[in-house]
Order: structure tokens, then sequence, then C-alpha cells
């Protein structure tokens, strides 16, 4: 078969019929990149571009256009009403004893409420309240609120301050009443994260409990303590006989 790119009379005179097409001349690299990166520049950046970038813009959109933006939009709101949900909080908040029943116990659903009832003369409270306000930040999905417990409670007593109530659909899903519960008067603020995340209320990125060392430490104390009392004990039956 006949190239129809060749080169011939016959081939010229038929493309000049339009028998054949016109030949195709070889592009060359440089202007197959020139008109490439063209016809990327003509794309209209819709990804790149706000809600309210789309909105101005709209007029310079034809139809196809318009379509294709309504669904990118259509996708943007979604995502942002996501992260508007999951961010709505970030902070902890100081309410009254009045407030306890809607900001806590009847909070949206499905979200976690921890809430710390506090008197501001108690060093720990004062810690826990530190504490707190950086795990607030951390996660701003967990609802996160203080009281003056004499504004929720009376007459509630000293020794079971701090206390740290974690709710979710109004019902309490876990609680540390007490300086011992809420982890010492030395606590870490990574160790309140790891309490709180051991009950479900904050997704943590701990990889283990940053008190096992000493956990462990106090295990191994105990059991080389009966270990050496054992050790005395079986040493004095034998001085005995």
């Amino acid at each position: 078969m006949q190239d129809p790119n060749e080169d011939t009379e016959w081939n010229e005179i038929l493309r000049d019929f339009g028998i054949l097409p016109p030949k195709e001349e070889p592009k060359d690299e440089i202007e197959e990149m020139v008109l490439r990166l063209q016809k990327e520049a003509m794309v209209k950046p819709y990804e790149k571009m706000t809600l309210a970038q789309l909105k101005e813009a709209e007029d310079e959109f034809d139809e196809e256009d318009m379509r294709a933006i309504e669904t990118y939009r259509e996708k943007r709101l979604q995502e942002w009403k996501c992260l508007t949900k999951k961010q709505k909080f970030g902070e902890l908040r100081e309410i009254s004893g009045n407030q306890y029943v809607n900001e806590v116990t009847n909070a949206e659903k499905d979200v976690w409420v921890i809430i710390h009832l506090y008197r501001s003369s108690i060093p720990m409270c004062l810690l826990v309240n530190e504490h707190l306000s950086l795990l607030a930040r951390k996660f701003p999905e967990t609802k996160f609120v203080k009281a003056i417990v004499n504004s929720c409670i009376q007459h509630y007593h000293d020794n079971c301050l701090p206390t740290i109530f974690v709710y979710k659909n109004g019902q309490i899903e876990g609680k540390f009443i007490g300086i011992i519960e809420c982890g010492g008067i030395n606590l870490k603020v990574e160790e309140l994260e790891w309490k709180l995340a051991e009950v479900g209320a904050i997704q943590t990125d701990l990889e283990e409990n940053p008190k096992k060392d000493i956990v462990d430490m106090m295990v191994s104390s105990i059991r080389n303590t009966s270990i050496y009392d054992d050790s005395n004990s079986s040493n004095s039956d034998n001085d005995t006989k």
C-alpha cells in the first residue's frame, strides 16, 4: 500500500482533489511542549479557588464550566461543613451551674464533653485547668468546659477536687475524682491526655501510657520489697530453730 504521506507527484494530485488528507508535518518536541503548557494554562483552576472566589467568577464561565463548578462547589461545601463540625470548640470555656444541663447533659448528639469542677484556691485544680486548655486546642472536636464547683454542687468536699466528668449523649462515660484519680500533684498534660483517651473522649496520637515507666518502677519496687521481706522472714525462722 502506498504511503499517503510519501512525497510523490500522484499523492500531491490526490491531496489537491481532497482525496488524501493534507500531509502531516512532524512536530517539533519543543513546540509540542509549548502547546501542552498552553492547553494546561487554559484550564480554569476550580480546585484552587475558595467558595467565595467561585461565586465572584461565575460570569466568566460557560455552561459546561458551571456544571463542573457546581459539582466541585458542593464537594467543597460538604468538606467545609465537616471541618466546621470538627473544629467548633477549641477552647476551655467557663460555665455556671445553671448552664450545666444545656452545655453538658443536653449537649449535641455524639459530642464528647469534658467538664472540670474546680475551686481556684486548690493548686491542683489550677494545674488541671492549664492542661485542659492545651488539650482543648489540640482536640477541637471535643467540648471542654469548667465550672466553679459551688455553682453546680453545694457543700462539695475539697478532698474530691479536682473532679473531671466525661459525658456523651447525656451519660457519664468516665470520671476522675480527687487528686490521686486525676493523676497526682505532678500531673503532666500527656498523662491527662492518656486518661481522657482511655475513656474515648479524644483520639490521642500517644502510643503508650506516659506513666508506664513510673508504674513499672513502682511494681518492681513492690516486688523487690516483697522478696526482701520473705527472705528476712525465712532467715528469722531458721534462726529460731
